[in-house]
């Protein structure tokens, strides 16, 4: 496994951890059972709420007999998936955040980059840890840790990717604040959130599915596609359906986000510009929005996002010199 001592800290205190865990500053010494390291203090009761919950119904789930062959072609059918890989240097420091099973991680965890993968179940990091096992892969960590003390070495990652998980914090300004700090000057900060606009044809399946007491889920394409795979239908329907906390997050809102936390706006994706074209670099500084089009291209993401739940992703730069 690839030494990832430089790039974590100690949850209690802040300070630099060595390959054995132990706090060099108050001497704590971090376990990590079935060599997944537990960097997390106590955490408030709705966060356990959500722990049990992705300790229940790991998401995303592996289908029976999956190889990295099939990793890798499951992430190739995903337009943002390579623009992600494509657009992130082939020795980039990398921190998941909300890293659930693992499979972006692993994605990503190619040529000479390190990977570090953190989630609040250490059921899905259980089954993480085993896929790397399995596909061969020893430039990736997963660490069991919860955001609101991220057990991350100040400014030591290039990219912070967290997708689909502050959304389902209590509070998610406050808890998007306390991961700028793992990203060095220069870096990025990839963020995916559920649109308020984009989310709105699955809140209204929802509707329907609950008023028939989840007998029924009316045209959700990814329940069709996994129906062959039951547990990761199962864990579809729970994390879309059942979930116990969730909101959902407006452009300007996150451009917002920010701005307090002196983070540059880069982009989003898709373009919230009518008639934006796919961009070649995630990264590349998008034009300019005029809030109403935002607005309406956001209306659009109904049709071109809803299907699969209205996630959205948007970018931001930390100020200062690339190294």
């Amino acid at each position: 496994m690839v030494d990832c001592a430089s790039l974590l800290a100690c949850p209690a205190c802040g300070a630099g951890l060595g390959e054995s865990l132990l706090c060099a500053d108050c001497g704590r010494l971090w376990p990590a059972p079935d060599g997944i390291a537990r960097l997390r203090l106590d955490i408030g009761a709705r966060t356990e709420i959500v722990r049990q919950f992705y300790d229940s119904t790991p998401f995303p789930n592996y289908p029976p007999n999956d190889s990295l062959a099939w990793l890798r072609a499951r992430a190739g059918r995903s337009a943002f998936a390579r623009l992600l890989d494509a657009s992130i240097a082939g020795d980039a420091r990398i921190a998941e955040i909300g890293c659930g099973t693992g499979q972006t991680s692993l994605y990503l965890a190619r040529a000479d980059r390190i990977v570090v993968g953190l989630d609040l179940s250490r059921s899905a990091l259980a089954l993480a840890a085993s896929a790397a096992r399995r596909y061969g892969i020893d430039r990736v960590r997963f660490v069991e840790a919860d955001l609101s003390r991220l057990p991350l070495a100040e400014g030591a990652f290039d990219l912070v990717y967290c997708s689909g998980v502050l959304h389902h914090t209590p509070d998610p300004r406050a808890a998007f604040a306390g991961i700028v700090g793992a990203v060095r000057p220069g870096g990025h900060v990839v963020l995916g959130l559920y649109n308020l606009y984009a989310r709105l044809p699955l809140r209204l399946r929802r509707a329907i599915a609950r008023l028939t007491g989840m007998r029924w889920v009316p045209f959700d394409p990814v329940l069709r596609d996994r129906k062959a795979e039951p547990a990761r239908r199962e864990a579809w329907l729970r994390d879309q359906y059942l979930h116990p906390e969730e909101h959902s997050h407006s452009v300007a809102e996150v451009r917002r986000w920010f701005a307090e936390n002196g983070l540059e706006f880069v982009s989003t994706y898709p373009p919230a510009l009518l008639g934006g074209e796919e961009p070649d670099d995630l990264f590349a500084p998008a034009e300019d929005h005029w809030p109403p089009e935002q607005w309406l291209a956001q209306l659009g993401w109904m049709r071109s996002l809803g299907h699969e739940g209205g996630l959205f992703v948007a970018v931001a730069r930390k100020p200062g010199p690339a190294v």
